[in-house]
């Protein structure tokens, strides 16, 4: 919750202009069990301080969380 509690990121202007609902200023990341690959999936939190679950490592997949009460539930349910 600290991280919310900054406040919203600046908006980063590099080749293009990135603003705060598009950059991620924390991520936790969980895997489960698996034998050769096993199931990554997090929740990033985004400068607006809006959270965003995920599943895959190298290429993630944002979630919908619209049909669970939180993003953690998703991710739970994603990694079982």
């Amino acid at each position: 919750m600290a991280i919310r509690a900054e406040g919203p990121a600046e908006a980063v202007s590099a080749l293009r202009d990135f603003g705060p609902d598009q950059q991620v200023h924390a991520r936790l990341q969980l895997s489960g069990k698996g034998l050769l690959r096993k199931p990554v999936a997090g929740v990033d939190v985004r400068g607006d301080g809006t959270f965003m679950p995920y599943r895959g490592a190298v290429r993630r997949e944002e979630l919908d969380p619209a049909s669970h009460d939180t993003p953690f539930d998703l991710v739970r349910e994603t990694l079982e």
